[in-house]
């Protein structure tokens, strides 16, 4: 079997050759460790540099774009992973000032638009927010709304879009799936206060800013589908250990629509619709995984009670794709980190269907012993 073949027959839920894996994610740190070089791969960090070489001129941006793209594909092919992921955080908008080592000014339009953008080397992530702190208001969400509802009027996809995506298609896309995103659903998490308090106050506004993403999702997998995508990654973090953050109603009434509109439109094209969030989604399950028709379930949280045997038995049409705990590789022993992977490894060969790997991703900080550990397993028991 190819790797392709093998995740064909995993949403298929046919016997397998081996076990088909797929690590969601690495942050630059691990990924440096096992590349032996520095990896220009990650969350914020790839948004930091992005913003330092978009300052420093085109020479080195594009220098930027390159490793980031080859060392994707590196670490995929390393591990000899049957999914591919090609290409990781984005900011691709030159900052106007560079502040300090570590902080970004973008200062377009009016002065209360303008941006900052600051990189925390430990966590590897940025956080952008306004130069001038403000609290949004209905009125703030509904004149952006607005001005969305108006691009999308003309909105066509194209492949500077998906650079990276279409390019790692071209290069591997015969023996192995390439990954591609363009149908996420969901709130904005940097904004999540105002926009929780427009699920209760304002739904039409919550229904709106859906709309736009679901029709931009339908207009993205009809243009990717001919140059060879089937697996479409979206989703949306809205939920915590304790569950959702907000109602299973207002879940099914507002969002359960628009996911199943991009659903449908992936079923038409004979393609496949993953979902992806972190926490319990066990209150919203019924609806996310049937009504939706949701295919593919990623960043399975089992320390959120998100459990492989449980979601096969209540869902046996879905494919499920990780559920080793990136908590655990962080900050558990070498032997609980084998446990675990054995664990997912045993679920995967008794209920088909499952393809193995890290629930998120690989933090900063992990110990290289631990990532050691999961691979070598997983080499092992496949």
């Amino acid at each position: 079997m190819t790797s392709k073949d093998r995740v064909f027959a995993a949403f298929k839920k046919q016997a397998t050759d081996k076990v088909p894996v797929h690590q969601i994610g690495f942050s630059s740190d691990v990924a440096s460790a096992l590349l032996r070089r520095e990896a220009y791969i990650g969350g914020g960090i790839q948004q930091w540099r992005e913003a330092k070489t978009l300052w420093q001129g085109e020479e080195a941006h594009q220098e930027f774009l390159e490793r980031s793209f080859q060392d994707a594909i590196d670490i995929a092919l390393l591990l000899d992973e049957d999914i591919i992921r090609p290409g990781y955080w984005r900011y691709p908008l030159k900052p106007t000032k560079w502040i300090d080592e570590n902080t970004f000014l973008y200062a377009y339009g009016d002065e209360e638009n303008w941006r900052v953008l600051r990189y925390d080397p430990p966590s590897e992530q940025c956080n952008v927010f306004y130069y001038k702190p403000k609290k949004l208001s209905f009125n703030d969400i509904e004149k952006d709304i607005a001005e969305r509802e108006k691009t999308l009027l003309d909105y066509q996809p194209k492949e500077d879009d998906f650079v990276f995506d279409i390019r790692a298609q071209r290069l591997l896309g015969d023996e192995r799936v390439v990954r591609v995103g363009g149908v996420g659903i969901g709130i904005p998490i940097r904004e999540a206060d105002i926009w929780l308090e427009a699920f209760l106050l304002r739904p039409d506004l919550v229904a709106r800013h859906l709309n736009i993403q679901a029709e931009q999702a339908v207009r993205n997998v009809e243009f990717l589908v001919p140059l060879g995508f089937r697996y479409f990654f979206g989703g949306g973090d809205f939920a915590s250990n304790d569950g959702p953050m907000y109602s299973p109603k207002l879940f099914r009434e507002l969002v359960v629509p628009r996911l199943k509109r991009v659903s449908e439109v992936c079923h038409r094209h004979d393609s496949y619709h993953l979902f992806a969030s972190d926490g319990n989604l066990w209150p919203v399950a019924d609806d996310l995984f049937g009504v939706a028709e949701v295919d593919g379930y990623y960043e399975i949280d089992r320390r959120a009670g998100m459990d492989l045997g449980r979601l096969r038995q209540r869902f046996p049409h879905l494919a499920l794709l990780g559920n080793i705990s990136s908590h655990t590789v962080h900050l558990g022993t070498k032997e609980e980190v084998v446990e675990e992977t054995i664990s997912c490894m045993e679920e995967a060969k008794r209920s088909r269907g499952i393809i193995v790997g890290v629930s998120n991703y690989f933090v900063p900080g992990t110990p290289i012993e631990n990532v050691t550990a999961l691979l070598e397993t997983i080499k092992q028991y496949r």
